[in-house]
C-alpha cells in the first residue's frame, strides 16, 4: 500500500507534478430544474476538458454558455446532474482539495467595515495560517496589487478596480496551487490589466495552474495556452491558440525596411507563383495596449504624478460656464435651473387719503327728520247687497239639486 493511500490528506496537498493532470472533466452535466422536478435549463451539457500543471487554462462562452456553472463545479459550490470531476484527483468538496484553490468570483463579496490588512489578516485566518506569515503576505499581496498606501482604507470606501485589486491578493494568500479567477480585469485601467495578465504568467511559471474566464478576449489572447469556446452548454472549439488562430490559406513574411527596387522584384517574383489571392505589402502594427503601456512609461520617466489621473475633463454639460446645443432648445434645462431666480420690483407707494368718517352727516340729517304722513288709502266701495229676485233663482236651483220639493 503506498503511501497517498495510507494518508490520503497528504496526498491532496502534495504538489503535482510537471505535466500532471490537476483538472480532469468527463461528461459533464448540469440541468437545472424548477420547483417540481422539471427540467429547466440545460446549463452545461456533456463537456469533456483536462486542464494541466503550469499551464493557463480559458473559458470563454457568451453570457448564459455555462462558464460561471463549470467554475461552480469545479469549486464543488454544485452537484453535477451527470459526469465526474476531479481536482487534484479528488473530488471538488474535498477539503484538503479546497485548501489548495484560489478563486476570484465574478464579483468581489468582502466585508466593507474592514480595511485592506484586516480583509488579508481574516481571509489568511480561514486557512489556519500562523500570524506571521499573514502579515508578511499581507505586506506582499498589498504592494504587488498596488494598496500599499491603502492598509487603513474600508473595503466600502473602494472603486471597483480596487476592489478588484483586493479581490486577486485574497484569492493568492493562501499560495494556491489551482487560481481559478472569473474576469480578473473587469473595472481596473489598462496598467492594472498589464499587471494582473504579468502576474498570471508569473504563476505559471511558478508551476501553478490558472483557470480564466474572461468576456475580454485581448486578455485571454495575451495569457493563455489552451482554451475553450462554450455555446448553448456545449464546447464549440477547444485547443491552443495557434491552433485556432492560424490561417493557414495564407502567409505572412517580414522583413526589414528594403530599397524599392529590390520590394519590386520580391513582389514580381511571389506574384509569378501566387496565381489565385491578393498580396500585401504593409506595416507590421502593435496592439492598443502595448501603445498605451509605452505612452504612459515614457511620461512616467518625464514627469511625476501624485496618482492616477486619466486628463479627462468634466463633460460640456455639466460645466456651468459653457452650454451646449441642443436640438429644438436655446437654453439648458439645467442652466435655466441653476440661474438665479429674478428680481422682484417693490410695489410703488401710494399716498392713501386720510380716514374720514365713518358716517355720512348729510344722510344721518336726513334719517333724523321725523318722517311725513303717508296719504290715506281710499277704502273700498261696500259690496252691493244682493236683490230679491236673485236670491229667490238661487234658492230655486239649490232645491233642484238637493232634491227638494218645491214650495
Amino acid at each position: 500500500m503506498t503511501a497517498a493511500e495510507l494518508n490520503p490528506s497528504a496526498a491532496a496537498a502534495a504538489p503535482a507534478a510537471p505535466g500532471e493532470v490537476v483538472v480532469s472533466v468527463r461528461g459533464l452535466t448540469k440541468v437545472f430544474k424548477d420547483f417540481w422536478n422539471r427540467p429547466k435549463a440545460r446549463a452545461v451539457d456533456n463537456v469533456d476538458f483536462e486542464v494541466r500543471r503550469g499551464e493557463v487554462f480559458g473559458l470563454l462562452g457568451p453570457n448564459g454558455s455555462g462558464k460561471s456553472t463549470t467554475v461552480k463545479l469545479l469549486l464543488g459550490l454544485l452537484y453535477p446532474t451527470k459526469g465526474h470531476i476531479e481536482v487534484f484527483g479528488h473530488s471538488p468538496r474535498h477539503v484538503s482539495t479546497k485548501a489548495r484553490i484560489g478563486y476570484l468570483p465574478e464579483e468581489s463579496y468582502l466585508y466593507r467595515y474592514l480595511n485592506s490588512r484586516e480583509t488579508l489578516d481574516f481571509f489568511g485566518n480561514l486557512f489556519q495560517l500562523s500570524k506571521g506569515e499573514r502579515d508578511s503576505r499581507s505586506e506582499q499581496l498589498l504592494d504587488m496589487v498596488g494598496l500599499g498606501q491603502t492598509r487603513t482604507r474600508a473595503i466600502g470606501e473602494f472603486s471597483k478596480g480596487m476592489q478588484r485589486r483586493i479581490g486577486l491578493a485574497q484569492a493568492l494568500i493562501n499560495d494556491p496551487d489551482l487560481v481559478i479567477l472569473d474576469e480578473p480585469t473587469a473595472g481596473l485601467d489598462p496598467i492594472g490589466c498589464r499587471e494582473v495578465k504579468d502576474l498570471i504568467v508569473a504563476l505559471a511559471r511558478r508551476g501553478k495552474t490558472v483557470i480564466l474566464s474572461s468576456h475580454l478576449l485581448s486578455d485571454v489572447e495575451d495569457v493563455c495556452d489552451r482554451v475553450v469556446i462554450y455555446y448553448g452548454g456545449k464546447i464549440q472549439a477547444a485547443g491552443t491558440l495557434k491552433e485556432l488562430l492560424a490561417k493557414p490559406d495564407s502567409l505572412r513574411i517580414t522583413t526589414p525596411v528594403l530599397p524599392r527596387e529590390t520590394l519590386e522584384r520580391v513582389l514580381a517574383t511571389i506574384k509569378q507563383d501566387a496565381i489565385a489571392g491578393e498580396v500585401r505589402v504593409d506595416n507590421p502594427t502593435q496592439n492598443l495596449e502595448s501603445y498605451f503601456l509605452d505612452v504612459v512609461q515614457k511620461a512616467r520617466a518625464a514627469q511625476e504624478t501624485s496618482g492616477a489621473q486619466s486628463g479627462a475633463r468634466v463633460a460640456a454639460y455639466l460645466r456651468g460656464n459653457e452650454t451646449a446645443a441642443v436640438t429644438g432648445q436655446s437654453n439648458k434645462v439645467l442652466d435655466r435651473l441653476a440661474a438665479p431666480l429674478p428680481a422682484v420690483p417693490a410695489p410703488a407707494t401710494t399716498s392713501l387719503p386720510a380716514a374720514g368718517p365713518a358716517v355720512d352727516n348729510q344722510k344721518l340729517a336726513a334719517l333724523a327728520k321725523p318722517a311725513e304722513p303717508s296719504p290715506a288709502v281710499p277704502a273700498a266701495a261696500p259690496a252691493p247687497a244682493p236683490k230679491a229676485a236673485d236670491l229667490a233663482k238661487a234658492d230655486e236651483k239649490l232645491s233642484s239639486l238637493l232634491g227638494k220639493p218645491k214650495a
